[in-house]
């Protein structure tokens, strides 16, 4: 439902106040005692008991004179109107049923010259059957030629990164759309697009991705609280801008951990009750330094027994998988690389 006005959230008044008073809403999963981020969602001091004062008064409308002016929404996107958008060829035909293959969907940039990137949106056509979409850059140089740009899942938000920062499209590059569709017992029509906004000067940092996972992982049946464990050790200084959490529908928590070569060990972000339908990315409002030889840990547990509503099949073994039915561990992470050095975490970035 919008919630944009007066007269469309008043109707809501009392699911607002329970959604807010049970910390459902404002989405944002962070416990507070770890790390300081940039798009933290959560009411600030006060501001929670202030809304639930207003219902519990019959959520009266205040004076029109003061409120603020509308937002703007350009052509339906969070970020400013992008400076180009490439959206797939043609429309995808979602059946009503059936499982669906990984589709990978090439789109030229026709790029003559390298562009710097410093905020990215990807938009299904029809996020009713798109799980997760990613966008990687594919330089067509070798085995090792594509880099995430960007990418799209339930209750996700643009990315942007801060001034001086931006990732790299090289020139004559193409962009591939990793869609992953799911059937919903009703035919749709999908065409995800991009949009982008180039850095209006030479950045001081490049933004690349590396993944901490672990594919091997085996869930027993009926088990409530299964963990699974995954590492990555820094051989080269780098700075942590930002991390997102990434498991399927028997996803519990997640903790993202440094263990630095002094063997100090801080968390860096915890999620204590993970929720499928909103995976954001969590942005440090100061890049974490991270000294060569730190290790980067990530640590999920997993709801695999009935008392998980979300459970599609608790008597099953569940291994790693693409379907939402199977399971995904993956701690994506947004690491800053003075640009000019950051050649020498090439060998890293796709572990």
């Amino acid at each position: 439902m919008p919630l944009l006005t007066y007269e469309q959230a008043r109707p809501w008044a009392k699911a607002i106040r329970a959604a807010v008073f049970n910390g459902k809403m404002p989405p944002w999963q962070a416990d507070p005692r770890y790390g300081k981020f940039s798009n933290d969602l959560s009411l600030g001091p006060g501001e929670k008991e202030k809304l639930i004062a207003w219902v519990d008064a019959g959520a009266k409308e205040g004076d029109p004179g003061d409120a603020p002016k509308p937002i703007a929404f350009p052509e339906g996107w969070r970020i400013p109107k992008p400076d180009v958008v490439f959206e797939m060829p043609e429309e995808f035909d979602v059946p009503a049923k059936g499982a669906l293959d990984y589709q990978y969907i090439p789109v030229p940039t026709h790029f003559t010259e390298d562009k710097w990137v410093e905020m990215a949106e990807v938009r299904p056509g029809d996020r009713s059957v798109v799980h997760h979409a990613i966008v990687v850059v594919d330089t067509g140089t070798g085995a090792n030629n594509q880099e995430y740009l960007a990418g799209y899942a339930p209750g996700s938000s643009p990315q942007v990164w801060k001034p001086g920062q931006a990732r790299l499209i090289k020139a004559g590059a193409t962009l591939v759309f990793q869609m992953h569709y799911a059937t919903t017992g009703k035919a749709a029509r999908d065409r995800t697009r991009i949009g982008l906004i180039f850095a209006k000067k030479p950045p001081t940092e490049r933004i690349v991705s590396m993944q901490v996972m672990d594919p091997s992982l085996t869930i027993p049946a009926g088990n409530g609280n299964f963990r699974v464990d995954a590492s990555l050790t820094i051989q080269h200084a780098a700075r942590l801008a930002g991390m997102r959490a990434h498991m399927h529908l028997r996803g519990k928590s997640f903790q993202f951990r440094a263990v630095y070569p002094n063997g100090e060990t801080e968390i860096l972000l915890d999620i204590p009750k993970y929720d499928f339908n909103w995976q954001p990315y969590y942005y440090l409002e100061t890049a974490k330094v991270l000294p060569a030889g730190t290790r980067l840990e990530c640590t999920a547990y997993f709801d695999n027994s009935a008392n998980n509503p979300f459970n599609p099949d608790p008597n099953a073994v569940i291994r790693w998988g693409p379907q939402t039915w199977d399971e995904m561990m993956i701690g994506w992470l947004d690491i800053a690389m003075t640009v000019g050095q950051e050649h020498s975490l090439r060998g890293e970035l796709r572990q």
